[in-house]
């Protein structure tokens, strides 16, 4: 068992960040964008879902790749190539091809993401590794607290093409600090020699584990609701004919649920000494489908803010609560943490990809095609977990824990 530094946290968290940094700050500037390029909402939106899409290929590919040639050598390259990508971003003459950079960007910013978690898994185990993911969700709860303010406050001055050059200047910092401050977790002995097909072995033996697919899923579905809101909800909140809020607003409103999610991933931190991962990731389920259901209740009502935005703080929260807990089940085994993590986060991210535009499809004119959806995905994560996961076995808990 290892003890990483804080410049280790920090550096661990800085890359887990990719995913918020390269969306949530970019979110308020999706109505401007639009705008610019002469453009629809839902074409600006494929744009946001390339992204997403390419965070979940880009770990597909790293996931493998780290479990046979190591960790550090691949996470390099990655965060290059995320540099790379966001200047042409900065660049892109119509919405086509950012699209397109848009998802060069993301399969590199997958690599950080990917990594720092499997390094965490080479380090550590159980329900230590839950306490260490619970302290790192501060770190990378910087992220989607602090992304929206950037991004919206950028917009005061520079526009969009601000907010992919200072992208850019985030993903040098981090790859300096990975050159300097990163050593190598996987040592030679415990890396994946088959290749390709031992990778494709790897995903093969986990798609065939009923407890990964069930964490992994269940999991999946309410981070899928809380993605909805990140895309779909500008185009709403920031409507004048809806609810008027200005971006600089709707940045410090996702700031503040994103700051709920962190305070939750903390109180879970402590909490999971006394209760069991699995315990503490059911009441974050079950906190998941309650806010959906009265986000759809508040919106059919014509209640206005004063009911909409205690619903998405409840939703955004219980990330705290199932992400490190559902990250800890599903990466139990101790074989190919990379290919595990991979597949854990490309899952969630693709799900949340396809079907952030269709949403979208649904119009911005009203609220409804947003809060229905997310009760709908808020309310199909706890019942994939007790479809896959018998009452029994928490029975079985109760009496283990009891002893």
């Amino acid at each position: 068992m290892h003890v990483l530094s804080i410049r280790h946290v920090l550096i661990l968290g800085g890359l887990g960040a990719f995913g918020s940094l390269s969306t949530d700050m970019y979110v308020p500037a999706l109505p401007t964008l639009s705008h610019d390029l002469g453009t629809t909402i839902s074409q600006v939106q494929i744009t946001l879902s390339a992204g997403m899409l390419g965070l979940a290929l880009g770990q597909l590919l790293a996931g493998p790749i780290s479990d046979m040639w190591g960790r550090k050598r691949p996470l390099l390259a990655g965060i290059a190539i995320f540099i790379i990508a966001s200047l042409l971003c900065a660049v892109a003459p119509d919405v086509s091809t950012l699209t397109i950079l848009r998802l060069l960007q993301g399969t590199a910013g997958a690599t950080g993401m990917v990594i720092a978690l499997a390094m965490v898994r080479d380090l550590y185990a159980g329900n230590a590794m839950a306490r260490f993911l619970s302290i790192l969700m501060l770190v990378n709860g910087l992220a989607p607290i602090v992304a929206p303010i950037i991004g919206s406050q950028l917009l005061r001055w520079a526009s969009w093409h601000g907010i992919f050059l200072t992208l850019a200047t985030i993903g040098a910092v981090l790859l300096l600090a990975s050159i300097f401050g990163l050593s190598e977790t996987l040592p030679l002995s415990r890396r994946q020699s088959a290749g390709i097909v031992g990778s494709i072995n790897d995903f093969r033996m986990l798609m065939t584990d009923r407890g990964f697919v069930g964490y992994v899923f269940s999991s999946g579905f309410a981070v899928v609701a809380c993605l909805i809101y990140v895309s779909v909800s500008p185009f709403i909140l920031e409507s004048e004919s809806i609810y008027g809020l200005s971006p600089q607003s709707f940045g410090l409103l996702l700031s503040i649920n994103a700051l709920g999610m962190v305070t939750a991933g903390q109180i879970n931190g402590r909490l999971v000494s006394r209760f069991s991962p699995r315990r503490l990731l059911i009441w974050g389920l079950a906190g998941n489908a309650l806010a959906g259901l009265s986000l759809l209740i508040v919106t059919l009502s014509n209640i206005g803010l004063i009911g909409v935005l205690p619903s998405l703080f409840v939703l955004l929260s219980s990330l705290g609560l199932i992400l490190p807990n559902a990250t800890t089940l599903a990466l139990a085994n101790e074989r190919a943490a990379g290919s595990a993590s991979a597949l854990l986060g490309m899952i969630q991210l693709s799900m949340g990809a396809i079907a952030a535009p269709l949403i979208g499809l649904g119009g911005t004119t009203s609220a409804l095609p947003m809060a229905a959806s997310i009760a709908a995905f808020g309310l199909a994560a706890p019942i994939t977990y007790i479809l896959f996961f018998h009452s029994a076995s928490l029975q079985t808990e109760s009496i283990q824990n009891n002893h």
